[in-house]
């Protein structure tokens, strides 16, 4: 009827308790009896250790089994469980302590194959991990580009463990979420609430007329800004676009938590959420232009300049260091990384064209090396003779830097560099840009809406959405044509005349007609 190999086994164990509630033990009237009792299950434990390092012993204890069957059944389990730990000292402590709250609790004793896993995986094994700290796991262990692992954590940290960390992973449902994503959007509503008071504030706050304050005005102006010191700072709402990769991030921490098999739904799989709509690149045409200066606003967050806008900005670029970069990214349109990337031997000039296999790109203020973003972002393209010639003259001219520089230049290799041929810090390349821009008078554009001005001019050139992707790189058709392409006007203007032209007339033409002839 009983066991005792490793330190435990099955035998039968008195519950009867007296009129005081408290149990007979030895004093029982019935302990002669064989079949007195029932079941007892006591397993010995890892020991433990007391503050002074000496051992402690723990054992495993569970009466009121049905059935000697019913008994041993959890013994083996107890011992399966043991048995994944017997050569390692830290899930052995890990065992006893959840071995210890299962007896504690009266709850089932866990399957081995389970255990096993969460002790694969490094999660608690008593089943109690939150979302915050599941989070945590899986962005520590994330082995994707630096920048890219830094928005999971920062999605994480502003979001995330804030508003559903504290549930349990096992436990977290859709209308969690639902509810996290309605409390971001009551954020956003204050948020924009205090920008907009903080803004009339600003006005307040000013002096009015030119000159020197009067007393009484400037008394008045002191008041005004201690209230502005008073008031929170100008902050960013949290619009649609960051609200999907927020859902993006939840979702891929859940399914790598479903592979792992700590869970077997993902709620943020099916969350129904406002689209975020990509914003359409508009042409700086001459009324946007004139509205932009009469207004200071943008008519897109994205703008393009047209073909004359583009040439004034070159002939004002024309002789500055970062020309040829520019005009790189105008007419083929590379990322900004992969531009300030490039290596010497990845460009081949008397075959005409370029390869994208590095990048560099900013980690908090940091400049890193990478590869391209994604596979399709690490293709060849073809260079014009116009944009060969300009990479000839700036490889003169940084041979003559080179010259110039002697011992302390730096052999990075990278076709656009400092003087000192050390790599360029990607926000210094976009300053320099908005420097030039603003110098020639141009409308303004971030330096990757030059992206843009390349889809455009492919375009114009003759080039179809498959053209421009190509050239683009971009993972699908669709958002080369949802996002980076504006019809120039005049090219429009030829594919609405063509078309016209498709349809056959009895009668002449219209122009015809206005020049003095009869219609037919």
């Amino acid at each position: 009827m009983s066991s005792s190999r490793r330190g435990g086994g099955v035998s039968r164990r008195c519950e009867c308790r007296g009129p005081d509630g408290k149990l007979l033990g030895k004093a029982c009237p019935e302990l002669a009896k064989r079949t007195h009792g029932s079941p007892f299950v006591r397993q010995e434990l890892p020991p433990g250790k007391r503050e002074d390092g000496s051992e402690q012993r723990r054992i495993f204890r569970r009466v009121g089994y049905a059935t000697v069957k019913d008994a041993q059944a959890d013994l083996d389990k107890l011992r399966a469980v043991l048995d994944l730990v017997s050569d390692d000292p830290d899930g052995a402590e890990r065992v006893a302590q959840l071995l210890q709250q299962v007896a504690r609790d009266r709850t089932p004793i866990p399957d081995a194959a389970e255990v096993k896993r969460k002790l694969s995986v490094g999660v608690e094994l008593d089943g109690k991990m939150t979302v915050g700290e599941w989070l945590d796991r899986w962005a520590a262990a994330k082995k994707t580009r630096d920048n890219t692992t830094n928005g999971y954590r920062s999605h994480i940290r502003v979001h995330l463990k804030p508003r559903i960390g504290h549930h349990r992973l096992d436990r977290v449902t859709a209308g969690h979420l639902v509810e996290m994503f309605d409390a971001i959007a009551d954020a956003n509503e204050v948020i924009q609430a205090e920008n907009q008071a903080r803004r009339e504030q600003v006005e307040r706050c000013k002096a009015g007329r030119p000159g020197r304050p009067s007393d009484e005005n400037r008394a008045r102006l002191e008041v005004e800004r201690a209230k502005l010191a008073a008031m929170p700072p100008f902050r960013r709402i949290t619009g649609p676009t960051t609200r999907q990769r927020i859902r993006a991030t939840l979702r891929a921490a859940l399914n790598t938590a479903i592979t792992r098999q700590l869970i077997t739904h993902n709620c943020a799989e099916h969350l129904e959420m406002d689209a975020a709509k990509r914003p359409k690149a508009l042409l700086w045409t001459p009324d946007r232009v004139e509205h932009w200066r009469r207004s200071g606003e943008k008519p897109s967050p994205v703008m393009v300049w047209t073909p004359d806008q583009l040439g004034v900005f070159f002939d004002q670029a024309e002789g500055h260091r970062l020309f040829a970069l520019y005009w790189l990214i105008a007419m083929r349109g590379p990322r900004r990384g992969e531009a300030i990337g490039l290596n010497w031997p990845d460009i081949d000039l008397d075959r005409a064209q370029l390869t994208y296999v590095t990048e560099l790109v900013q980690d908090g203020w940091d400049v890193v090396e990478t590869a391209p973003k994604t596979d399709d972002s690490a293709a060849t393209i073809g260079l014009g003779p116009a944009t060969v010639e300009v990479l000839r003259e700036h490889q003169a001219r940084q041979l003559a830097e080179q010259r110039a520089a002697g011992k302390t230049w730096a052999d990075t290799g990278k076709v656009f560099t400092t003087e000192l041929g050390e790599w360029l810090h990607p926000e210094y390349v976009s300053d320099e840009f908005q420097r030039l821009y603003e110098a020639a008078g141009l409308p303004p554009i971030n330096l990757r809406d030059l992206r843009h001005v390349a889809a455009t001019l492919i375009h114009a050139g003759g080039g179809d959405l498959h053209a421009i992707k190509e050239v683009l790189r971009h993972s699908t058709i669709t958002l080369t044509s949802d996002t980076y392409t504006s019809l120039l006007p005049e090219v429009d203007r030829e594919i609405a005349a063509k078309s016209e032209g498709l349809v056959p007339r009895a009668r002449k033409p219209v122009q015809d007609v206005a020049a003095g002839e009869v219609a037919e």
